[in-house]
């Protein structure tokens, strides 16, 4: 199990987002764009995971170029798989798989919420939507929030 992840978002220009995904082994670099609801997709994902779902996807479009998270829950414990597609409609199989991570439910949704809770804090919300061209996903990011809340150990706090 890994020790943790960090994701970071950032707007970097109009409609434009680039996300880093990182822990102590591998970083790699995703793109997304407006014409899809990353964020949302993402943040949504996590909060299905939480509530007791064992497998759940979200995708960023890169136009053309997309990127898919296949996320697998036991117990737990997560694993996360991140393909690049040439093709936001493209089979898994046709995918490359550019990271792959293991790690507690607890440590996903902390992490994913941490990004955002970053976001909000370094663009704020009206920032965000200037840049990214959306309301910023705080009905998603609070939704998950109170489920990971919900649903964590005492241990977790």
């Amino acid at each position: 199990m890994t020790s943790g992840m960090r994701i970071t978002w950032t707007l970097a220009g109009s409609g434009w987002a680039d996300c880093t995904l990182e822990d102590h082994q591998t970083k790699v670099e995703l793109t997304a764009s407006y014409i899809s609801d990353a964020p949302e997709e993402l943040l949504t994902a996590v909060a299905r995971l939480v509530a007791g779902e064992t497998e759940t996807r979200a995708q960023f479009e890169a136009e053309p170029t997309a990127y898919r998270w296949i996320f697998y829950r036991e117990g737990e414990d997560t694993w996360i798989r991140v393909l690049e597609l040439r093709d936001g409609s493209d089979h898994d199989n046709k995918g490359t798989e550019i990271w792959s991570s293991q790690l507690s439910i607890h440590q996903l949704a902390r992490a994913v919420i941490r990004c955002f809770d970053e976001v909000a804090q370094t663009d704020g919300e009206s920032g965000y939507r200037g840049k990214w061209g959306e309301h910023f996903p705080r009905t998603e990011l609070e939704a998950l929030r109170r489920l990971w809340r919900t649903h964590r150990h005492p241990q977790d706090r």
